[in-house]
Protein backbone atom coordinates (compact mmCIF):
# COMPACT_ATOMS: atom_id res chain seq x y z
CA UNK A 1 0.00 0.00 0.00
CA UNK A 2 1.12 3.53 -0.56
CA UNK A 3 0.36 4.92 3.08
CA UNK A 4 3.58 2.38 3.86
CA UNK A 5 5.83 4.92 2.11
CA UNK A 6 4.78 7.32 4.97
CA UNK A 7 3.97 4.95 7.54
CA UNK A 8 7.57 3.31 7.94
CA UNK A 9 9.75 6.74 8.24
CA UNK A 10 7.04 8.56 10.57
CA UNK A 11 7.01 4.96 12.59
CA UNK A 12 10.44 4.89 12.75
CA UNK A 13 10.47 8.34 14.22
CA UNK A 14 8.27 7.82 16.71
CA UNK A 15 9.99 4.52 18.17
CA UNK A 16 13.96 6.34 18.16
CA UNK A 17 11.75 9.05 20.98
CA UNK A 18 10.01 6.69 23.01
CA UNK A 19 10.72 7.31 26.42
CA UNK A 20 13.28 4.63 26.97
CA UNK A 21 16.64 5.50 28.25
CA UNK A 22 19.16 5.89 25.63
CA UNK A 23 17.28 3.96 23.18
CA UNK A 24 16.64 5.74 20.95
CA UNK A 25 20.66 7.32 20.69
CA UNK A 26 21.65 3.33 20.38
CA UNK A 27 19.05 2.01 17.89
CA UNK A 28 19.22 4.91 15.93
CA UNK A 29 21.56 4.21 12.73
CA UNK A 30 20.50 0.29 12.78
CA UNK A 31 16.41 2.10 12.74
CA UNK A 32 17.70 4.09 9.78
CA UNK A 33 19.06 1.61 8.24
CA UNK A 34 16.24 -0.88 8.14
CA UNK A 35 13.80 2.01 7.26
CA UNK A 36 15.76 2.73 3.61
CA UNK A 37 16.03 -0.88 3.11
CA UNK A 38 12.46 -1.13 3.42
CA UNK A 39 11.75 1.50 1.51
CA UNK A 40 14.13 0.11 -0.98
CA UNK A 41 12.20 -3.45 -1.18
CA UNK A 42 8.69 -1.43 -1.39
CA UNK A 43 9.63 0.59 -4.23
CA UNK A 44 11.43 -2.13 -6.51
CA UNK A 45 7.81 -4.47 -5.68
CA UNK A 46 5.95 -1.39 -6.85
CA UNK A 47 7.97 -0.48 -9.49
CA UNK A 48 5.97 -3.89 -11.44
CA UNK A 49 2.82 -2.44 -10.35
CA UNK A 50 0.88 0.54 -9.95
CA UNK A 51 -0.65 0.50 -6.76
CA UNK A 52 -4.02 3.19 -6.04
CA UNK A 53 -4.65 4.49 -2.54
CA UNK A 54 -8.63 3.62 -2.52
CA UNK A 55 -11.27 5.80 -0.40
CA UNK A 56 -10.97 5.17 3.12
CA UNK A 57 -10.82 6.72 6.37
CA UNK A 58 -6.75 6.60 6.28
CA UNK A 59 -7.00 9.19 3.40
CA UNK A 60 -8.92 11.22 5.09
CA UNK A 61 -6.37 11.49 7.86
CA UNK A 62 -3.47 11.81 5.44
CA UNK A 63 -5.45 14.75 3.75
CA UNK A 64 -4.12 13.44 0.52
CA UNK A 65 -4.89 10.35 -1.99
CA UNK A 66 -2.33 8.56 -2.19
CA UNK A 67 -0.60 6.47 -5.80
CA UNK A 68 2.53 5.27 -6.94
CA UNK A 69 3.38 4.43 -10.57
CA UNK A 70 6.03 3.57 -12.57
CA UNK A 71 7.67 7.37 -12.50
CA UNK A 72 7.00 7.63 -8.22
CA UNK A 73 8.76 3.96 -7.72
CA UNK A 74 11.77 5.23 -9.40
CA UNK A 75 12.20 7.92 -7.12
CA UNK A 76 11.02 6.47 -4.23
CA UNK A 77 13.69 4.04 -4.99
CA UNK A 78 16.26 6.86 -5.40
CA UNK A 79 15.06 8.18 -2.36
CA UNK A 80 15.87 4.78 -0.29
CA UNK A 81 18.91 4.18 -1.94
CA UNK A 82 20.92 7.71 -1.90
CA UNK A 83 19.69 7.87 2.13
CA UNK A 84 20.98 4.61 2.77
CA UNK A 85 24.22 5.56 1.57
CA UNK A 86 24.01 8.93 3.64
CA UNK A 87 23.63 7.27 6.75
CA UNK A 88 26.64 5.15 6.10
CA UNK A 89 28.62 8.22 5.30
CA UNK A 90 27.42 10.12 8.75
CA UNK A 91 28.17 6.80 10.63
CA UNK A 92 31.55 6.92 9.11
CA UNK A 93 32.84 10.49 8.93
CA UNK A 94 30.89 11.80 12.23
CA UNK A 95 31.88 11.48 15.82
CA UNK A 96 28.24 11.56 17.57
CA UNK A 97 25.54 9.11 17.33
CA UNK A 98 23.56 11.16 15.13
CA UNK A 99 20.06 10.66 17.05
CA UNK A 100 18.98 13.99 15.78
CA UNK A 101 20.60 14.20 12.48
CA UNK A 102 18.54 10.45 11.41
CA UNK A 103 15.76 11.57 13.39
CA UNK A 104 15.44 14.55 10.85
CA UNK A 105 16.32 12.40 8.06
CA UNK A 106 13.49 10.21 8.33
CA UNK A 107 11.08 12.95 8.23
CA UNK A 108 12.46 14.15 5.03
CA UNK A 109 11.90 10.82 3.83
CA UNK A 110 8.35 10.93 5.18
CA UNK A 111 8.26 14.34 3.19
CA UNK A 112 9.68 13.26 0.08
CA UNK A 113 7.99 10.08 -0.29
CA UNK A 114 4.19 11.96 0.34
CA UNK A 115 5.70 14.22 -2.00
CA UNK A 116 5.92 11.50 -5.11
CA UNK A 117 2.57 9.75 -4.17
CA UNK A 118 0.55 13.00 -3.45
CA UNK A 119 -1.97 13.35 -6.61
CA UNK A 120 -3.33 16.97 -5.15
CA UNK A 121 -1.80 20.00 -5.22
CA UNK A 122 -2.36 21.15 -1.58
CA UNK A 123 -1.10 17.76 0.16
CA UNK A 124 1.79 18.68 -2.46
CA UNK A 125 2.60 21.77 -1.37
CA UNK A 126 2.19 20.54 2.69
CA UNK A 127 4.89 17.15 2.37
CA UNK A 128 7.10 19.72 0.28
CA UNK A 129 7.48 22.11 2.99
CA UNK A 130 7.74 18.84 5.56
CA UNK A 131 11.18 18.35 3.83
CA UNK A 132 11.86 22.12 3.43
CA UNK A 133 11.50 22.77 7.45
CA UNK A 134 13.50 19.52 8.01
CA UNK A 135 16.07 20.31 5.50
CA UNK A 136 16.74 23.93 7.06
CA UNK A 137 17.49 22.67 10.49
CA UNK A 138 19.70 19.56 8.78
CA UNK A 139 22.39 22.27 7.45
CA UNK A 140 22.37 24.33 10.25
CA UNK A 141 22.59 20.82 13.00
CA UNK A 142 25.71 21.46 14.28
CA UNK A 143 25.32 25.55 14.33
CA UNK A 144 28.41 26.17 12.58
CA UNK A 145 28.77 29.64 10.86
CA UNK A 146 28.58 28.59 7.68
CA UNK A 147 25.92 26.05 8.42
CA UNK A 148 23.85 28.95 9.53
CA UNK A 149 24.43 31.11 6.75
CA UNK A 150 23.58 28.14 4.19
CA UNK A 151 20.27 27.44 5.55
CA UNK A 152 19.31 30.73 6.42
CA UNK A 153 19.68 31.91 2.48
CA UNK A 154 18.09 28.05 1.55
CA UNK A 155 15.43 29.29 4.17
CA UNK A 156 15.02 32.82 2.63
CA UNK A 157 14.69 31.96 -1.16
CA UNK A 158 12.36 28.56 0.06
CA UNK A 159 9.84 31.17 1.95
CA UNK A 160 9.67 33.08 -0.95
CA UNK A 161 8.88 30.18 -3.42
CA UNK A 162 6.37 28.84 -0.76
CA UNK A 163 4.46 32.15 -1.45
CA UNK A 164 4.46 31.80 -4.99
CA UNK A 165 2.77 28.20 -4.46
CA UNK A 166 0.43 29.14 -2.38
CA UNK A 167 -0.71 32.03 -4.54
CA UNK A 168 -0.80 29.46 -7.38
CA UNK A 169 -2.74 27.28 -5.85
CA UNK A 170 -5.27 29.93 -4.86
CA UNK A 171 -5.16 30.95 -8.10
CA UNK A 172 -6.12 27.46 -9.29
CA UNK A 173 -8.69 27.05 -7.14
CA UNK A 174 -10.32 30.06 -7.45
CA UNK A 175 -10.99 29.10 -10.95
CA UNK A 176 -11.76 25.22 -10.69
CA UNK A 177 -12.85 24.84 -7.15
CA UNK A 178 -10.73 21.77 -6.98
CA UNK A 179 -6.94 20.97 -6.48
CA UNK A 180 -6.96 17.59 -7.71
CA UNK A 181 -4.38 16.89 -10.26
CA UNK A 182 -7.15 15.47 -12.67
CA UNK A 183 -9.84 18.08 -12.15
CA UNK A 184 -7.20 20.59 -12.90
CA UNK A 185 -5.88 18.67 -16.33
CA UNK A 186 -9.90 18.57 -17.31
CA UNK A 187 -10.11 22.00 -16.72
CA UNK A 188 -7.29 23.46 -18.33
CA UNK A 189 -7.65 21.10 -21.31
CA UNK A 190 -11.53 22.35 -21.45
CA UNK A 191 -10.11 26.14 -22.14
CA UNK A 192 -8.70 25.05 -25.50
CA UNK A 193 -5.18 27.41 -24.93
CA UNK A 194 -7.76 30.79 -24.04
CA UNK A 195 -6.13 30.80 -20.63
CA UNK A 196 -7.62 33.64 -18.13
CA UNK A 197 -4.99 35.55 -16.48
CA UNK A 198 -5.26 33.85 -13.37
CA UNK A 199 -4.91 30.73 -14.98
CA UNK A 200 -1.63 32.41 -16.60
CA UNK A 201 -0.36 34.03 -13.00
CA UNK A 202 -0.49 30.50 -11.46
CA UNK A 203 1.37 29.27 -14.23
CA UNK A 204 4.36 32.03 -13.94
CA UNK A 205 4.17 31.80 -10.43
CA UNK A 206 4.40 27.88 -9.89
CA UNK A 207 7.23 27.78 -12.26
CA UNK A 208 9.31 30.38 -10.60
CA UNK A 209 8.56 28.72 -6.77
CA UNK A 210 9.85 25.59 -8.24
CA UNK A 211 12.82 27.21 -10.08
CA UNK A 212 13.82 28.43 -6.71
CA UNK A 213 13.04 24.82 -5.13
CA UNK A 214 15.36 23.51 -8.22
CA UNK A 215 18.15 25.18 -7.91
CA UNK A 216 17.93 26.67 -11.48
CA UNK A 217 19.05 30.22 -12.50
CA UNK A 218 19.10 32.50 -11.83
CA UNK A 219 17.31 31.57 -8.44
CA UNK A 220 20.25 29.06 -7.95
CA UNK A 221 22.24 31.29 -5.05
CA UNK A 222 21.53 29.09 -1.85
CA UNK A 223 22.14 26.24 -3.73
CA UNK A 224 26.48 26.36 -3.97
CA UNK A 225 26.02 27.73 0.39
CA UNK A 226 23.60 25.15 1.08
CA UNK A 227 25.36 22.07 -0.17
CA UNK A 228 28.84 23.39 0.71
CA UNK A 229 28.13 24.06 4.41
CA UNK A 230 26.29 21.01 5.25
CA UNK A 231 27.52 18.58 7.60
CA UNK A 232 28.70 16.18 4.73
CA UNK A 233 26.29 13.12 5.23
CA UNK A 234 23.31 16.05 4.94
CA UNK A 235 25.18 17.33 1.60
CA UNK A 236 25.23 13.83 0.21
CA UNK A 237 21.28 13.82 0.97
CA UNK A 238 20.46 17.55 -0.53
CA UNK A 239 22.65 16.68 -3.78
CA UNK A 240 21.21 13.58 -4.48
CA UNK A 241 17.53 13.70 -4.16
CA UNK A 242 16.34 16.78 -1.89
CA UNK A 243 16.47 19.25 -4.07
CA UNK A 244 15.32 17.11 -6.73
CA UNK A 245 12.66 15.68 -5.08
CA UNK A 246 10.90 18.97 -3.66
CA UNK A 247 11.60 21.06 -6.88
CA UNK A 248 12.78 19.02 -10.03
CA UNK A 249 10.00 15.84 -9.26
CA UNK A 250 7.34 18.32 -8.48
CA UNK A 251 8.41 19.96 -12.52
CA UNK A 252 8.43 16.84 -14.20
CA UNK A 253 5.35 15.60 -12.46
CA UNK A 254 2.77 18.91 -12.74
CA UNK A 255 4.34 19.07 -16.36
CA UNK A 256 3.41 15.57 -17.52
CA UNK A 257 0.33 15.05 -15.51
CA UNK A 258 -1.67 18.66 -15.14
CA UNK A 259 0.22 21.27 -17.22
CA UNK A 260 0.93 18.90 -20.13
CA UNK A 261 -0.56 20.39 -22.79
CA UNK A 262 0.33 24.13 -21.84
CA UNK A 263 3.27 25.11 -24.42
CA UNK A 264 4.42 28.61 -22.75
CA UNK A 265 5.58 25.89 -19.85
CA UNK A 266 7.30 23.87 -22.10
CA UNK A 267 9.88 26.40 -23.94
CA UNK A 268 10.19 28.40 -20.58
CA UNK A 269 11.53 24.94 -19.11
CA UNK A 270 13.98 24.65 -22.08
CA UNK A 271 15.30 28.48 -21.99
CA UNK A 272 15.60 27.49 -18.23
CA UNK A 273 17.33 24.33 -18.29
CA UNK A 274 19.64 25.84 -21.34
CA UNK A 275 20.53 28.99 -18.76
CA UNK A 276 21.08 26.47 -15.96
CA UNK A 277 23.20 23.99 -17.83
CA UNK A 278 26.16 27.24 -19.36
CA UNK A 279 25.89 28.66 -16.29
CA UNK A 280 26.15 25.98 -13.28
CA UNK A 281 28.96 24.80 -15.54
CA UNK A 282 30.71 28.03 -16.46
CA UNK A 283 31.05 28.88 -12.68
CA UNK A 284 31.95 25.33 -11.31
CA UNK A 285 35.37 25.64 -13.60
CA UNK A 286 35.87 28.25 -11.16
CA UNK A 287 35.74 26.56 -8.14
CA UNK A 288 38.41 25.95 -5.81
CA UNK A 289 36.42 23.86 -2.85
CA UNK A 290 35.67 20.67 -3.73
CA UNK A 291 31.86 20.66 -2.60
CA UNK A 292 31.33 24.07 -3.98
CA UNK A 293 32.35 22.77 -8.04
CA UNK A 294 29.77 19.68 -7.22
CA UNK A 295 27.20 21.99 -6.22
CA UNK A 296 27.23 24.54 -9.62
CA UNK A 297 27.68 20.84 -11.58
CA UNK A 298 24.58 19.94 -9.62
CA UNK A 299 22.88 22.90 -10.95
CA UNK A 300 24.40 22.02 -14.50
CA UNK A 301 22.76 18.66 -14.35
CA UNK A 302 19.40 19.84 -13.13
CA UNK A 303 19.54 21.90 -16.14
CA UNK A 304 19.66 19.13 -18.84
CA UNK A 305 16.51 17.48 -16.57
CA UNK A 306 14.39 20.04 -17.51
CA UNK A 307 15.56 20.78 -20.65
CA UNK A 308 14.36 17.58 -21.81
CA UNK A 309 11.41 18.04 -19.64
CA UNK A 310 10.97 21.00 -21.33
CA UNK A 311 10.50 19.48 -24.83
CA UNK A 312 6.97 17.83 -24.24
CA UNK A 313 8.01 14.84 -25.87
CA UNK A 314 7.67 10.93 -24.25
CA UNK A 315 11.38 10.30 -25.13
CA UNK A 316 12.72 13.87 -23.37
CA UNK A 317 10.61 12.92 -20.34
CA UNK A 318 12.16 8.97 -20.18
CA UNK A 319 15.59 10.93 -20.55
CA UNK A 320 14.79 13.38 -17.86
CA UNK A 321 13.24 10.56 -16.00
CA UNK A 322 16.41 8.60 -16.28
CA UNK A 323 18.94 11.47 -15.91
CA UNK A 324 17.26 12.26 -12.66
CA UNK A 325 18.19 8.85 -11.43
CA UNK A 326 21.79 8.78 -12.54
CA UNK A 327 22.47 12.49 -11.33
CA UNK A 328 21.34 11.00 -8.27
CA UNK A 329 23.70 8.71 -8.04
CA UNK A 330 26.80 10.03 -9.38
CA UNK A 331 26.40 13.09 -7.96
CA UNK A 332 26.35 11.51 -4.55
CA UNK A 333 29.03 9.36 -5.08
CA UNK A 334 31.10 12.72 -6.09
CA UNK A 335 29.93 13.94 -2.52
CA UNK A 336 30.85 10.71 -1.01
CA UNK A 337 34.41 11.21 -2.68
CA UNK A 338 35.03 14.58 -1.24
CA UNK A 339 33.98 13.52 2.40
CA UNK A 340 36.39 10.58 1.95
CA UNK A 341 38.98 13.41 0.79
CA UNK A 342 37.78 15.72 3.91
CA UNK A 343 38.50 12.86 6.22
CA UNK A 344 41.89 11.77 5.23
CA UNK A 345 43.51 15.25 4.77
CA UNK A 346 41.19 17.86 6.54
CA UNK A 347 40.50 20.26 3.46
CA UNK A 348 38.16 20.72 0.82
CA UNK A 349 40.70 23.40 -1.13
CA UNK A 350 42.11 21.89 -4.01
CA UNK A 351 44.91 24.30 -4.25
CA UNK A 352 45.77 22.34 -1.38
CA UNK A 353 45.74 18.71 -2.58
CA UNK A 354 47.22 16.55 -5.36
CA UNK A 355 48.61 12.75 -5.82
CA UNK A 356 46.02 11.49 -3.73
CA UNK A 357 45.00 8.79 -6.40
CA UNK A 358 48.07 6.79 -5.08
CA UNK A 359 47.38 7.30 -1.57
CA UNK A 360 43.36 6.58 -2.01
CA UNK A 361 43.10 4.03 -5.15
CA UNK A 362 39.26 3.74 -4.42
CA UNK A 363 38.23 7.38 -4.01
CA UNK A 364 40.44 8.18 -6.76
CA UNK A 365 39.08 5.60 -9.21
CA UNK A 366 35.12 5.79 -8.08
CA UNK A 367 36.00 9.61 -8.83
CA UNK A 368 36.91 8.82 -12.19
CA UNK A 369 34.04 6.67 -12.62
CA UNK A 370 31.72 9.69 -11.09
CA UNK A 371 32.93 12.61 -13.63
CA UNK A 372 32.66 10.21 -16.48
CA UNK A 373 29.17 9.52 -16.48
CA UNK A 374 28.44 13.45 -15.37
CA UNK A 375 30.25 14.36 -18.48
CA UNK A 376 28.35 11.80 -20.30
CA UNK A 377 30.89 9.48 -21.56
CA UNK A 378 30.12 5.95 -22.48
CA UNK A 379 29.02 3.63 -21.79
CA UNK A 380 28.25 5.01 -18.78
CA UNK A 381 24.58 5.68 -17.15
CA UNK A 382 25.22 9.90 -17.69
CA UNK A 383 25.92 9.28 -21.48
CA UNK A 384 22.74 7.35 -22.07
CA UNK A 385 20.19 10.07 -20.55
CA UNK A 386 21.80 12.74 -21.92
CA UNK A 387 21.92 10.69 -25.56
CA UNK A 388 17.47 10.42 -24.84
CA UNK A 389 17.64 14.13 -23.92
CA UNK A 390 19.67 16.02 -26.44
CA UNK A 391 17.89 13.77 -29.09
CA UNK A 392 14.56 15.03 -27.70
CA UNK A 393 15.90 18.34 -28.26
CA UNK A 394 17.31 17.81 -31.26
CA UNK A 395 13.81 17.56 -32.68
CA UNK A 396 12.51 20.48 -31.31
CA UNK A 397 15.55 22.75 -31.66
CA UNK A 398 18.98 22.14 -33.28
CA UNK A 399 20.39 25.25 -31.37
CA UNK A 400 19.55 23.96 -28.06
CA UNK A 401 20.97 20.77 -28.78
CA UNK A 402 24.06 22.21 -29.98
CA UNK A 403 24.20 24.25 -26.89
CA UNK A 404 23.52 21.30 -24.41
CA UNK A 405 25.99 19.13 -26.36
CA UNK A 406 28.59 21.99 -25.96
CA UNK A 407 28.08 22.31 -22.46
CA UNK A 408 29.27 18.52 -21.92
CA UNK A 409 31.86 19.30 -23.31
CA UNK A 410 32.06 22.05 -20.43
CA UNK A 411 31.41 19.72 -17.77
CA UNK A 412 34.46 17.13 -18.55
CA UNK A 413 36.85 20.17 -18.97
CA UNK A 414 35.74 21.13 -15.04
CA UNK A 415 35.72 17.86 -13.88
CA UNK A 416 39.43 16.79 -15.00
CA UNK A 417 40.34 19.78 -13.63
CA UNK A 418 39.04 18.76 -10.46
CA UNK A 419 40.74 15.15 -10.76
CA UNK A 420 43.83 16.88 -11.74
CA UNK A 421 44.06 19.01 -9.02
CA UNK A 422 43.28 16.65 -6.27
CA UNK A 423 43.88 13.23 -7.42
CA UNK A 424 46.85 13.17 -10.36
CA UNK A 425 49.73 15.00 -10.48
CA UNK A 426 51.96 15.40 -8.42
CA UNK A 427 51.75 14.34 -4.35
CA UNK A 428 51.80 17.76 -2.38
CA UNK A 429 54.12 17.18 1.31
CA UNK A 430 50.81 18.09 3.26
CA UNK A 431 48.72 14.63 1.99
CA UNK A 432 52.01 12.27 1.87
CA UNK A 433 51.17 10.25 5.09
CA UNK A 434 47.60 10.22 3.75
CA UNK A 435 45.84 6.86 3.47
CA UNK A 436 42.22 5.58 2.32
CA UNK A 437 39.19 6.27 3.95
CA UNK A 438 37.59 3.36 6.21
CA UNK A 439 35.63 0.67 4.78
CA UNK A 440 32.02 1.81 5.51
CA UNK A 441 33.19 4.74 2.94
CA UNK A 442 34.54 2.46 0.20
CA UNK A 443 31.56 0.53 0.28
CA UNK A 444 29.30 3.49 -0.45
CA UNK A 445 31.99 4.34 -3.26
CA UNK A 446 31.54 1.04 -4.37
CA UNK A 447 28.18 0.71 -4.01
CA UNK A 448 27.15 3.79 -6.51
CA UNK A 449 29.74 3.42 -8.65
CA UNK A 450 28.30 -0.17 -9.08
CA UNK A 451 25.21 1.58 -9.93
CA UNK A 452 26.48 3.88 -12.48
CA UNK A 453 28.50 0.98 -14.44
CA UNK A 454 25.16 -1.36 -13.95
CA UNK A 455 22.67 1.08 -15.20
CA UNK A 456 25.31 1.98 -18.10
CA UNK A 457 25.84 -1.61 -19.24
CA UNK A 458 22.43 -2.59 -18.70
CA UNK A 459 20.81 0.86 -20.91
CA UNK A 460 18.74 -1.14 -23.72
CA UNK A 461 16.98 -3.14 -21.20
CA UNK A 462 16.12 -0.43 -19.09
CA UNK A 463 14.72 1.27 -22.27
CA UNK A 464 13.16 -1.94 -23.26
CA UNK A 465 11.52 -2.05 -19.60
CA UNK A 466 10.67 1.85 -19.50
CA UNK A 467 8.80 1.11 -23.43
CA UNK A 468 7.13 -1.59 -21.79
CA UNK A 469 5.48 0.71 -18.59
CA UNK A 470 4.34 3.47 -20.81
CA UNK A 471 7.18 5.70 -20.33
CA UNK A 472 8.12 6.04 -23.61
Amino acid sequence: MPVLFIFIPLLAVVVLNLPVKNFGKKMAFGVGVITTLVQIALSLAAGGATWQQADSAIKVRLVANLSVDFFSAVVLFTIGLVALVSLIVHRCSSGDDGFNLINLMLLIMMGMDGVCMVTDLFSLYVFMEVTAVASFILIALYKRKEGLEGAFKYFMLSAVATVMMLAAIAFIFMMTGDTGFEAVRLYLAGLKGVYPFQVILAFILFTAGLSVKSGLVPFHGWVPDAYSSAPNSVSVLLAGVVTKVAGVYILMRLFRDVFKDISMIGNTLVVLGLISIVIGALAAIGQNDFKRMLAYSSISQVGYIILGLGTGSPLGFAGALLHFFNHAIFKSLLFVNSTAVEMQTGTRDMRRLGGLASKMPFTGGTSVIGFLSTAGIPPLSGFWSKLLIIIAVWRVSVVSAFIALLASVLTLAYFLLLQRKVFFGKTVPEVENVGESNGGIIGAELLLSAVTLVMGLLFPFVLLFMQAKGVI
